[in-house]
């Protein structure tokens, strides 16, 4: 939480923010023109903005792109903000990411989150039924192949999937891509994606959640809501054994696409 402040302390890195904000997934020389700044003095405040957890970046090709990551803010809301002012400030909840890539190319959502744990134990509170339903309010059920089918479930009794989809690639405690779908949708190559990769970073593990092809603003407004919720609480579980004081009901059930 002291690299958070950091970050933030500075009005530069605070612009550099804004700028990601305005539109996500810029190279170091977007951000250098839109705010008249050297590639050298950029790349400085980058490098803190990201060992603060703000910013995560993708490489596509010989580009470097950056995105904003709303994890810790999220974090700092749920600490300092959501005990006091809940009602009043929910929506402080929401980070809006916007791209003008080809979507195809560039990620609607890349979260990064570093968690005290092994990538074995990140892994199965991902693919286990019955933790999923610990921290998230739905259970994953597959058995996790490349190829099978997966569903988001109910918990209520009703065992209703409110999500759908294909497992595309699953490498135990490294990576898990599925599609996203509302029951009875046709998946095609353009369906909604999610992928996880978990890699060891010293002695605890970064994760990393893209979300691609989401259909328009209002979809990536309530991904962005309800991954950020779920991300916090998988990490809480994971370090705690309890989920946050947030009932999993009370967030975001599901982040599948509403087309």
């Amino acid at each position: 939480m002291d690299r958070v402040f950091k970050a933030l302390a500075d009005p530069t890195r605070r612009r550099l923010l804004d700028r990601l904000r305005e539109r996500n997934g810029q190279t170091l020389g977007e951000l250098c023109d839109g705010i008249g700044m050297k590639r050298q003095s950029a790349t400085q405040h980058l490098a803190l903005l990201e060992a603060g957890n703000l910013i995560s970046t993708l490489r596509r090709g010989r580009e470097k792109l950056h995105f904003l990551n709303p994890v810790p803010l999220y974090e700092i809301q749920e600490r300092w903000i959501d005990k006091f002012e809940r009602p009043r400030l929910r929506m402080l909840s929401s980070i809006k990411h916007q791209a003008e890539e080809d979507m195809n190319y560039t990620p609607s959502f890349v979260y990064v989150t570093y968690i005290e744990s092994t990538p074995e134990r990140v892994w199965e509170v991902l693919t286990d039924a019955e933790l999923t339903a610990a921290y998230w309010g739905h259970s994953n059920v597959s058995d996790w192949n490349p190829g099978s089918r997966w569903e988001h479930r109910r918990t209520d009794g009703t065992g209703i999937a409110d999500v759908v989809g294909t497992v595309l690639e699953s490498v135990p405690g490294r990576r898990l891509v599925s599609t996203w779908l509302a029951p009875g949708d046709e998946e095609t190559a353009d369906s909604s994606r999610v992928t996880f990769d978990i890699e060891p970073h010293g002695q605890i593990v970064r994760l990393t959640l893209i979300h691609e092809n989401l259909a328009d603003d209002a979809e990536r407004d309530e991904a962005a809501a309800g991954w950020t919720a779920v991300i916090s609480n998988l990490k809480s579980f994971i370090e705690t054994g309890h989920a946050l004081p947030e009932a999993p009901w009370d967030m975001p059930h599901s982040t599948a696409p509403s087309h």
